[in-house]
């Protein structure tokens, strides 16, 4: 963790992106490590944990991170605990809580109770269209007799 947290406060430093960074271990080593890419890529989605995730996955050569544990500096937000759990880790470890994020103007609560509201309420528009026309992919889908499920 404390690797982890050195990687965040240069990030920060450099320039690159936010206070965040993350790695992600198997066996007691480091086999990929991220941090915030987001306003250095213009890529919202370059979280500290996403990057880490992603080249994890790039250097073990799959989409999963069985066996691994992931060491983030703070707390995942909700898209990065989304990927967490698409991964598949053996566990998380984190050092800030989103509490602090929120404190440091990191305030993710939002995305917290629109996930919980009713999709007429939420502040972006989520507006349903041609569910029956999609529903072809999924039969496709199970159909498919050498899909890799995930």
């Amino acid at each position: 963790m404390a690797q982890a947290i050195e990687m965040a406060v240069q990030n920060m430093r450099t320039g690159r992106g936010g206070p965040f960074a993350a790695l992600v271990v198997k066996e007691g080593a480091a086999i990929a490590s991220g941090v915030n890419l987001v306003t250095s890529t213009n890529d919202p989605t370059a979280h500290a944990e996403i990057v880490a995730i992603r080249e994890a996955c790039r250097v073990l050569g799959r989409f999963q991170l069985t066996g691994c544990d992931i060491y983030a500096t703070c707390e995942p937000c909700p898209m990065c605990l989304g990927a967490i759990y698409w991964a598949r880790p053996a566990r998380v470890f984190f050092a800030g809580t989103r509490e602090d994020a929120a404190a440091a103007g990191f305030d993710d609560s939002v995305i917290y109770s629109e996930l919980q509201a009713p999709l007429s309420e939420r502040r972006i528009p989520m507006i349903p269209l041609m569910r029956p026309q999609a529903q072809r992919a999924f039969q496709a889908w199970q159909a498919k007799t050498d899909r890799i499920v995930y």
